[in-house]
């Protein structure tokens, strides 16, 4: 039988959830069980694709073609499992489906409520997830904070779970924030104890707290949230604040979480294989050098709206022991008067130019890339960054100086980028982009074939646009390689130019697939131009 083990948060916000699962998640897996993730998010979004990246961060794309939240990035790269549509469940999906069913009269004239129509949806997606991965033990993160009104279905839900399955197939672990007042020197436990308390009145008693704090909270705290909490003192684990996130889960496996879930679950205690988790944090300690990466986005403000790009190059570093700086330069700074591009690049050893949508900042890109072309300074383009590089190339090298893409101006006389043609009759712009995996056919003698060391890959997608084909020999014959192309011959996959020493740009999005340990081929090839880059010039 399935286990479950759920993840829920209270105090406040951003203490972690994601990585806290993740982390159980990577020792449970290290004990040799089969692992499952998934998030329940309580949005009335159906998913976050429509969702601005500043007030929600990146996209993460399944490899079935699932917009999902950022977590999802996480518990992959920590587990290195690939995950699906059963993964990421909003208050969206929810409702949208207990509507869909009201309206087809399946619930035979019932009155549709919350309890139970809305909460035995829930309790068939958990149900559902660990059915279809056939995993010994689910892990469901629950995102918001105990107490907020748009969670509190997902609560109850998760209460008659444990009760239809009992306790031995459950377990519940809440994080929690202990502040610590500097005025008194002092940890604070009342605020987890009403986030307890909260919880448990909604039928809910945690097995397990995660406390975070700045420093180990010690037994004295242990025991005061032992005795008002009703968690065994072995069961109050700390979570402290760590420069590297790669040692949370080895923090977890010190103080026994992984053991204290197994017996709750009457599992065997296998024997714990970190070693390769143990390496990865070695190397992270102990970096030697640095190289700086410019990333040209439009969402910098946030730097979780590009976090999978920003650990793909922190992983295509670890290869090298090089710790990665990011410049993060908002591109509509690229577009004022007499701005000074030189200035700016200065200590750059590779540009980057990450997806996105709309036209706010897209010559401050342009800019960018023709800086990274001009100078021969290692260039990676991604989605939006591949088309902003084929109308860069189109205007200043094919000379199509009015070359543009109908995502920024419809009516543009050389649309060198345009809407593919399955797109143009979509309506709705909720998930129904070009998303998840679809294959790609690489040229023999160019980088990416080089790189990826295959004649056909296979990558993860989010887009409406492509490169259009009626440009494709002006585009050749002036220098532009095509190096990767859809097995049907129709998309545009890859890019990059004659005579320069890394230019190259992808419609997909590999940094979806790169791993702490196993980084992208793209993003490898891309670091070790860029070293050569800052071995040659700076």
């Amino acid at each position: 039988m399935t286990k479950y083990v759920f993840v829920t948060g209270g105090v406040v916000s951003g203490l972690g959830k994601g990585i806290t699962a993740s982390s159980i998640a990577l020792l449970l897996k290290s004990r040799g069980y089969k692992v499952f993730m998934q998030k329940f998010d309580p949005y009335i979004n159906v998913d976050p694709g429509t969702m601005n990246p500043i007030q929600h961060g990146e996209v993460f794309v399944t490899y079935d073609g699932c917009e999902t939240d950022l977590d999802l990035g996480h518990y992959e790269r920590f587990i290195d499992e690939e995950l699906n549509y059963t993964s990421n469940i909003t208050s969206g999906k929810i409702y949208s489906s207990v509507i869909k069913k009201e309206r087809k009269g399946e619930y035979l004239g019932a009155t549709v409520q919350m309890v139970p129509h809305v909460t035995n949806e829930i309790k068939n997606k958990v149900y559902e997830a660990g059915a279809t991965s056939k995993a010994d033990v689910v892990i469901t993160e629950i995102g918001g904070t105990v107490g907020d009104i748009e969670s509190q279905s997902f609560i109850e839900a998760l209460r008659q779970i444990q009760y239809e399955k009992g306790k031995e197939n459950t377990f519940f672990v809440h994080t929690t924030l202990i502040p610590y007042i500097y005025g008194s020197n002092e940890l604070k436990t009342k605020p987890t104890q009403n986030s307890v308390r909260d919880l448990r009145n909604m039928g809910i008693r945690p097995d397990a707290l995660v406390c975070r704090a700045p420093f180990d909270t010690g037994e004295n705290i242990k025991k005061k949230l032992s005795m008002f909490c009703s968690v065994p003192v072995e069961n109050v684990i700390d979570s402290i604040d760590v420069k590297n996130i790669y040692e949370i889960p080895i923090n977890y496996y010190k103080q026994h979480i992984d053991e204290i879930i197994l017996k709750q679950f009457n599992l065997p205690v296998k024997k714990a294989n970190l070693k390769y988790w143990e390496n990865l944090i070695k190397t992270v300690d102990n970096l030697k050098g640095e190289i700086e990466i410019s990333l040209v986005g439009k969402y910098v403000e946030l730097h979780d709206a590009y976090i999978s790009v920003v650990e793909a190059l922190k992983s295509a570093g670890y290869k090298y022991s090089k710790k990665i700086n990011i410049n993060w330069i908002d591109s509509e700074d690229l577009e004022k008067e007499n701005v000074n591009l030189k200035e700016i690049f200065k200590n750059t050893n590779g540009i980057l130019v990450p997806g996105g949508f709309g036209n706010r900042g897209i010559s401050g890109k342009i800019k960018a890339i023709n800086y990274a072309r001009v100078n021969k300074i290692p260039f990676l383009g991604i989605c939006l960054g591949m088309q902003l590089a084929v109308i860069e190339f189109a205007r200043n090298v094919a000379g199509i100086k009015d070359a543009s893409s109908t995502e920024f101006d419809e009516m543009c006389k050389n649309p060198v980028i345009d809407l593919m043609a399955d797109q143009k009759s979509i309506i709705n712009m909720g998930g129904t982009l070009r998303l998840g995996n679809y294959e790609c056919s690489l040229k023999e003698k160019t980088l990416a074939h080089k790189v990826y060391k295959e004649d056909k890959i296979l990558e993860r997608h989010r887009h409406r646009y492509e490169v259009n084909n009626d440009y494709r020999k002006v585009l050749t014959e002036n220098g532009m390689m095509l190096s990767g192309i859809s097995p049907d011959g129709r998309i545009v996959e890859m890019i990059e130019l004659k005579n320069h020493p890394w230019f190259v740009a992808t419609q997909a999005h590999p940094e979806l697939k790169s791993r702490p340990n196993r980084p992208h081929p793209l993003f490898r090839g891309f670091i070790t131009a860029a070293l050569e880059y800052q071995d040659n010039n700076h």
